[in-house]
């Protein structure tokens, strides 16, 4: 078991979250209550990440990273060290590739809230963050936490957009899926099973958290 390679995918997965996590809360929100011109094109970009090869993806993120882009090259002139290939860019990239992930249950639990009783929290005189804070957020919980347990376990187990954007730099960019990859390179059947393994396990326990979340929504949209 190459723990280096799985705390540096824990912390990956962490930061993501950190990151990603409240601007989904703030985009899925938008495209649950509000009807704007490009709406469609916005939620077809955010899931792009889902139809696109991951190689794909990675070329364009790699590309964008790279010291020959007008990011890359602010990103050295401020950092002192590129973007690709580095734990940032990973960080980077890994909040981009998860964003239908965070976003559309996040979307679709602001979405199953009735609007009366968001219009009686208004109608009662709560201002509009009262609003979000006491009323719908504690009710799109469900969509949050799923968001969060397939944002973690995709991280985890994201392999091509990570070894495109960031490499196998052990230590600062090998994470554990690839790590499993290198342990089969190496024909090392025993340490890729472990690996394997322990990503199995992750990946069965978000399922099920992420159905039973899931039905929790659906009932409380039945009920409304």
């Amino acid at each position: 078991m190459d723990w280096t390679a799985f705390r540096l995918s824990v912390v990956l997965a962490l930061w993501t979250l950190v990151l990603l996590v409240p601007f989904a809360i703030w985009l899925g929100r938008i495209l649950a209550y509000r009807r704007f011109a490009g709406r469609g094109f916005v939620e077809a970009a955010v899931a792009l990440p889902l139809v696109l090869p991951p190689t794909v993806v990675g070329f364009y993120l790699l590309v964008s990273f790279g010291n020959l882009s007008p990011l890359g090259q602010a990103w050295q002139a401020v950092f002192g060290h590129g973007l690709a290939f580095s734990f940032e860019g990973l960080l980077f990239a890994s909040v981009l590739v998860n964003l239908p992930f965070a976003v559309q249950p996040i979307q679709n639990s602001f979405a199953a809230i009735p609007d009366r009783i968001r219009e009686a929290g208004a109608t009662s005189g709560m201002a509009p963050w009262r609003v979000f804070l006491r009323i719908e957020l504690p009710l799109a919980w469900p969509g949050i936490a799923t968001a969060a347990v397939l944002t973690f376990a995709h991280t985890l187990g994201e392999f091509g957009v990570v070894l495109m954007v960031g490499g196998a730099i052990p230590g600062e960019t090998q994470t554990i899926a690839i790590a499993i990859y290198d342990r089969v390179q190496a024909f090392d059947e025993r340490g890729a099973a472990i690996m394997s393994a322990v990503l199995l396990g992750v990946s069965i326990l978000a399922l099920g958290l992420t159905n039973t979340l899931s039905r929790r929504v659906g009932r409380r949209a039945r009920d409304a």
